[in-house]
Order: C-alpha cells, then sequence, then structure tokens
C-alpha cells in the first residue's frame, strides 16, 4: 500500500492558505481519480482506491500542521507503511511559485510539518513533492523575513491571480503522483524535477 499524504491545516478558515496546499493537491487528485474522504481514521480524513493495479490511502492529517506527525505515524504504524511508500506533499517558502520537487529523505528545511513527521516516525527516509509558494516581496504587506511576517505569509490565501498561476502545477503534482506510483521515484524525479 502507498500512503499518500497532504499537509495543511483543517478547517474552512485554511482552505485557501498558502500552507494547504497539500491538501489541495490532494483535494484535486481525489476528484481525478473519484476518490472519496469517506474515512476518519489515526487523526486524519482517510480515502482509499486502487489507481493502475496500485492501492493507495489518501490521508490529510486533522492534527493542525505543526503536529502532522501524530497523524502520519498512526497510519504507517496501522497499515505497515514503508518509508519508500509514503509520499508527503507540502509548501515550500524556497521555491518558487508553483515550482516542484521531488526527493526522497533529507532535513525539514524549517518546516514545522516535516520536522513534526520526521520526529515522530524517526526517520527522514520518506519521499516528498515540495510545492513552491515562495516568499513574500517587499511591499506585499509583510516587510521583513521574520518568523511572524513568515506565519502570517503561509497563513494568507493565494490571491485570485496566484490560485490561476498554480492551476497547472496542481495537475502537475496529481501527474507527479500517478508517475510515482507506475514508475517509481527516479523517473518520476527525472520528469518533474
Amino acid at each position: 500500500m502507498k500512503l499518500i499524504v497532504g499537509l495543511g491545516n483543517p478547517g474552512g478558515s485554511y482552505a485557501k492558505n498558502r500552507h494547504n496546499i497539500g491538501f489541495i493537491c490532494l483535494n484535486y487528485f481525489t476528484r481525478h481519480y473519484a476518490i472519496r474522504w469517506n474515512k476518519k481514521q489515526a487523526k486524519a480524513r482517510t480515502g482509499a482506491g486502487v489507481i493502475d493495479g496500485n492501492t493507495v490511502l489518501l490521508a490529510k492529517p486533522q492534527t493542525y500542521m505543526n503536529c502532522s506527525g501524530q497523524s502520519v505515524s498512526r497510519l504507517v504504524n496501522k497499515f505497515s507503511v514503508e518509508m519508500n511508500d509514503l509520499i508527503v506533499i507540502h509548501d515550500d517558502l524556497d521555491l518558487s511559485p508553483g515550482k516542484i520537487r521531488i526527493r526522497q529523505g533529507g532535513g525539514s528545511g524549517g518546516h514545522k510539518g516535516i520536522g513534526s513527521i520526521i520526529n515522530d516516525l524517526c526517520s527522514r527516509d520518506f519521499i516528498r513533492i515540495r510545492f513552491g509558494i515562495g516568499r513574500p516581496l517587499p511591499g506585499e504587506g509583510f516587510f521583513t523575513a521574520n518568523d511572524n511576517n513568515i506565519i502570517d505569509f503561509v497563513l494568507s490565501d493565494f490571491t485570485p491571480d496566484e490560485r490561476q498561476d498554480i492551476k497547472p502545477s496542481i495537475i502537475r503534482v496529481s501527474e507527479a503522483i500517478t508517475c510515482l506510483l507506475n514508475e517509481g521515484l527516479e523517473a518520476a524525479m527525472n520528469i518533474y524535477n
């Protein structure tokens, strides 16, 4: 079984936030493959299906971002998921908006949700799909890149123009997941990085 996790914060007030791009990407993926979010388990909303012969469990942790590891570790243990079979989708400040990077392993890069998963799994060896949201620019109302302004930025909604700009990248994430399932990590990295 492949466990595919999108990171974000639960609740309607966060739904369009930059920090919720993991949820946004998985919502698109589930619509594309007609998978329903029909269970609540291990502190997550989940949906399961079979894609091209691959059994997948999709999950959106409901723990809030900084405690994502609580949910992910419970799902990994419950379903005996190997690290090679865990894919986590999350936002990345250090990539330009809409840019996608796939890799396995590495540190958290300062991302609290990824840090929580690494800590709770005692492993860095899972696959990540990083989705660029960029950093705030001077004049956007965030002024400096201190911690409070970064928090305000990631918890702010994509503008209508940004939502239009990132649509193709959301579709690419869905395609990248399918490639990971069918062709493996190296092929997905070669195509989508």
